[in-house]
C-alpha cells in the first residue's frame, strides 16, 4: 500500500499516512491521461478569433482594370486574398472548441494522475492546512520547508478557505483548489501535491 509522509503547518515531518490501494496503487494510464489533458485544453480555449474573408473586407467594389489589353492580369477586386489590404482565405471564425469525453475516462484519468504523484513520492499530507489570517509568506515558509520553493505546486484544501486562497494565489506556480474539483491536468503540471489530510480523506471517499 502507498504512503505519504504527513507534516505540521510548520513543515516538519510528524508522521505517514497510507494512502488507497484503488486510487494511488494502481498502473498509470498514459493513453487515457493524454485524452483528459487534451479534452482540458480544448475546454479552456476561448474560440473567438475571428478574421474577414473577401465578402467582408470593406472596398474592393470596382473592377481595378479592365479584362483584356492591359498586359495584367485580370482582376475583378482588389479584395481577393491575394492582394495586400485583401481578405483571409479560409477565415477563422468563432466557435466552440469544447467535448465530453467519457465518465469512466475521466476517472480513470484522475487515479492515473494521482497514483503518478504517489510513485514519485510527490505528494505532501499536512495535518491541517489552515490559516488565521492572509499571510502569504506563511505558505512561503511552508514550501521552502518541503523544499517546493520555486517549483510547481497544487495546494489542495477540502473547501474553499479565503485565508489560504489569498495566501497562496499570488505565489509564482503555485495553483490552489479543491479535493472535489482536481483535474488530470492540473496534477500531472503541478511537480508536487500539497493536500490538507482532510481533502486527501474527501478524494478517496470520492475516487475510490
Amino acid at each position: 500500500m502507498p504512503q505519504a509522509n504527513v507534516y505540521n503547518m510548520a513543515g516538519e515531518k510528524i508522521g505517514t499516512v497510507d494512502l488507497s490501494d484503488a486510487i494511488f496503487g494502481i498502473e498509470p494510464n498514459p493513453a487515457v491521461l493524454h485524452t483528459a489533458v487534451k479534452n482540458h485544453l480544448a475546454n479552456r480555449r476561448q474560440g473567438t478569433q475571428s478574421t474577414l474573408t473577401r465578402a467582408e473586407v470593406r472596398g474592393g467594389g470596382r473592377k481595378p482594370w479592365r479584362q483584356k489589353g492591359t498586359g495584367r492580369a485580370r482582376a475583378g477586386t482588389t479584395r481577393a486574398p491575394h492582394w495586400t489590404h485583401g481578405g483571409v482565405a479560409f477565415a477563422p471564425k468563432p466557435r466552440d472548441y469544447s467535448y465530453t469525453i467519457n465518465k469512466k475516462v475521466k476517472r480513470l484519468a484522475m487515479k492515473s494522475a494521482l497514483a503518478d504523484k504517489a510513485q514519485e513520492t510527490a505528494i505532501y499530507v499536512i495535518d491541517s492546512l489552515t490559516l488565521g489570517e492572509i499571510k502569504t509568506k506563511q505558505i512561503v515558509n511552508l514550501l521552502n520547508k518541503l523544499e517546493l520553493g520555486g517549483k510547481k505546486a497544487m495546494v489542495v484544501t477540502n473547501e474553499r478557505d479565503e485565508n489560504v486562497y489569498k495566501s497562496a494565489r499570488n505565489i509564482p506556480g503555485v495553483n490552489v483548489t479543491f479535493g472535489t474539483i482536481m483535474s488530470p491536468y492540473e496534477i500531472i503540471n503541478a511537480r508536487a501535491l500539497v493536500i490538507d489530510k482532510t481533502a486527501l480523506s474527501k478524494i478517496e471517499e470520492v475516487f475510490a
